[in-house]
């Protein structure tokens, strides 16, 4: 598979015009931080040229005891990205695309084992599928203070996102498992079509961002396909975020956009030794109503609710362990929906990421988290109607050690605890232990 998408991508590079300007540009380490290296100098060249060319393999194996029931199953998550600079490639200034497919394949480790409402894995999906999950472009404006965004967008790769708790492999450390549970909202694995806007002081330290979209991501009735659909009672979905990031002053050399891949030396250097700080709060909601579980109106059909809900966050690196990009950050975030539709109303994630916790291993990582979702009033009342006993509350407890072995391979062991999963008050407790395997290609 490393072979054959080398030689796609080489394949690629060779057709571009690249320039002969610029060839000491700093570009990032592909020869020492990727499988298939620098192809001989193309891929440096072709990053030069405005594009950039990445690969990304993900592979989790976990093994479930409790909940439904005992059992193994293996997940694996491929992402092929590619970024283009369109001033540098087309004289099209303050311009960038992105195009990023996702493939995912295997399943069922939550779905026939753990049983959580909140999820096991960030990479397991209901069924393997090959699509396409961003495909946007964006412009930026007033010295790239401003940028407006339009095309294939999740929401969850810039809205509500705590970087310290990124490690963590369980689902709700990225989208709050409350909004993840609503009728279709454009998040991993399945994105939506629409706007985002967002405002940067000229430091970089405060934003405003804001994104419309369509109300339902792809094609529920087609779930392997990549879809841009808009049915008649979708709606639109709204959501909304106000931060600030103290730490992240003068660094006006970050890219504004939320793509993904290898960086530069200099952003490396800022992220491994710059800290985290960031405080934010955001409010979400649904255009189109759907059915309420319990009320009913004077006919006796369900009342119809917009869902909706908002949150806050916060992280921040506390101190350092003495060498350059060794630190302790901790990260809080509480989320809250109305509960009308569905069956968690209120998440609290908390947690904490050490960097180099061995002075001899300055790129492993440690993380630990702790997340706990309610359950609403209205499905625990559900429940209890078709006879089962709901919990108030589904707890989960994640540690997990990312080992970098190599540059471009690291081993992350990974042990989970949950605390009623499912929600419901008889079910055993659910303990998960796997290994994931992350090659950069």
């Amino acid at each position: 598979m490393t072979k054959s998408l080398s030689i796609l991508l080489a394949l690629l590079c060779s057709a571009l015009p690249l320039p002969l300007a610029a060839q000491t540009e700093e570009t990032p380490d592909y020869a020492g931080a990727t499988l298939s290296g620098d192809w001989g100098g193309q891929r440096s060249e072709a990053w030069r040229a405005g594009l950039a060319l990445d690969a990304a393999l993900k592979i989790d194996t976990m093994r479930n005891r409790g909940g439904i029931g005992a059992g193994s199953r293996s997940m694996s998550n491929l992402d092929l990205r590619a970024k283009a600079d369109l001033e540098k490639l087309a004289g099209w200034a303050g311009a960038t695309a992105y195009l990023h497919i996702l493939d995912n394949r295997g399943t069922g480790i939550n779905a026939r084992h753990t049983g959580s409402l909140m999820g096991v894995s960030n990479i397991e999906v209901p069924v393997p599928t090959t699509r396409v999950f961003h495909a946007w472009l964006q412009q930026n404006f007033f010295d790239e203070q401003f940028s407006l965004l339009a095309g294939l967008y999740p929401i969850d790769s810039e809205f509500m996102t705590m970087d310290s708790a990124a490690l963590l492999i369980q689902p709700p450390y990225g989208p709050p498992a409350d909004l993840s549970l609503t009728r279709g909202p454009s998040i991993f694995n399945s994105s939506a079509f629409g706007l985002r806007a967002k405002r940067q002081s000229a430091d970089r330290t405060h934003y405003l961002m804001g994104a419309v979209l369509d109300g339902i991501a792809n094609d529920p009735a087609h779930p392997k396909r990549t879809a841009i659909k808009f049915e008649r009672g979708d709606g639109i979905f709204s959501i909304a975020e106000l931060g600030w990031m103290p730490l992240e002053s003068g660094h006006t050399f970050e890219p504004n956009e939320p793509t993904g891949g290898l960086k530069t030396p200099a952003l490396v250097g800022h992220e491994k030794y710059g800290g985290l700080s960031k405080y934010a709060i955001g409010v979400w909601r649904y255009g189109s109503r759907v059915d309420d579980q319990i009320d009913v109106d004077a006919g006796g059909e369900p009342r119809r609710r917009r869902s909706q809900g908002a949150y806050v966050l916060a992280e921040r690196t506390l101190f350092s362990l003495g060498d350059a990009g060794r630190d302790f950050t901790v990260f809080a975030r509480l989320s809250r929906s109305d509960g009308d539709s569905t069956a968690l109303d209120r998440m609290w994630n908390f947690g904490a990421r050490l960097r180099g916790p061995q002075a001899s291993r300055p790129d492993d990582a440690l993380a630990i988290g702790w997340t706990q979702s309610r359950l609403s009033s209205k499905y625990r009342a559900l429940q209890a109607t078709a006879g089962t006993a709901a919990a108030s509350l589904e707890s989960a407890l994640e540690i997990t050690w990312r080992a970098a072995i190599t540059p471009y391979f690291a081993l992350q062991p990974v042990v989970q605890s949950m605390r009623h999963p499912g929600g419901e008050s008889g079910a055993a407790r659910a303990t998960t232990v796997g290994l994931r395997v992350e090659i950069a290609l």
